[in-house]
């Protein structure tokens, strides 16, 4: 039983002085070394497989209006269209008033010679004595003048019979010889006509005269036969 004890004891010292020994040997850390190079760089991996597709992100807010782009091109003229459908009847309107009767210008006369007026003085107005129509007095038989009341187009026409003599007449307007007609007289009874349309004015004159430069002529008339002169309102009137 001592003998055991004794060496346990001895074991315990020994280890205590070996770590003393230890401590005391023991040196002071080194300087740190120099720091190493960088390595080369190691090559360039492959690439890796594509990915799957991801899925679709949510649709963003609206974003401002842009800028009002210039006008475009005339496109093509399109298609007619259909035909809509016919609509209602309206309802019928108020009846108006009635209006003023309307009045239309008149103006006509027909007149001739007869027998105490035939051969007529040359170079004035020929001097129709035998009235067949002159209800508004537009022709004045003391003047042989036709005077327009109301502006607008009229017609005139003469119709004369040529008897012993030559015929030279001509149509007159406010002093100016319009239209002509010549016949010869070749030993029988003959006839001659004239007819113009006029443009007048209200105050303007027309008139039949026979040609100068004849000292008789043969516008005749007698029972039997008529030497006449006519004009009226042909066409319209300006009111």
């Amino acid at each position: 039983m001592h003998g055991a004890v004794s060496i346990k004891t001895s074991a315990s010292s020994c280890t205590e002085e070996t770590q003393k020994q230890d401590i005391c040997t023991q040196g002071y850390p080194g300087i740190p070394g120099n720091p190493g190079h960088n390595g080369i760089p190691g090559r360039d991996g492959r690439d890796g497989s594509k990915g799957d597709k991801g899925d679709t992100g949510p649709i963003g807010p609206t974003g401002y209006p842009g800028p009002k782009g210039s006008t475009g091109d005339l496109g093509p003229q399109g298609n007619p269209g259909i035909q809509g459908e016919r609509g209602l009847k309206g309802d019928r309107g108020d009846k108006g008033n009635v209006g003023a009767t309307a009045v239309l210008p008149r103006s006509a006369f027909s007149v001739g010679l007869t027998v105490s007026t035939k051969f007529p003085p040359s170079n004035r107005p020929i001097k129709f004595d035998k009235v067949l129509y002159n209800g508004l007095n537009d022709y004045s038989p003391a003047t042989g003048k036709f005077t327009c009341k109301h502006a607008g187009v009229y017609y005139f026409t003469y119709h004369i019979t040529v008897y012993s003599r030559n015929v030279r007449v001509a149509l007159v307007k406010n002093g100016i010889k319009l239209l002509h007609t010549v016949d010869r007289y070749q030993g029988a009874e003959d006839q001659a006509s004239g007819a113009a349309i006029l443009e007048l004015q209200s105050g303007d004159e027309v008139w039949l005269q026979a040609h100068p430069g004849e000292t008789f002529n043969g516008l005749f008339a007698d029972a039997d036969d008529d030497t006449t002169f006519t004009g009226f309102l042909r066409l319209y009137s300006d009111r």
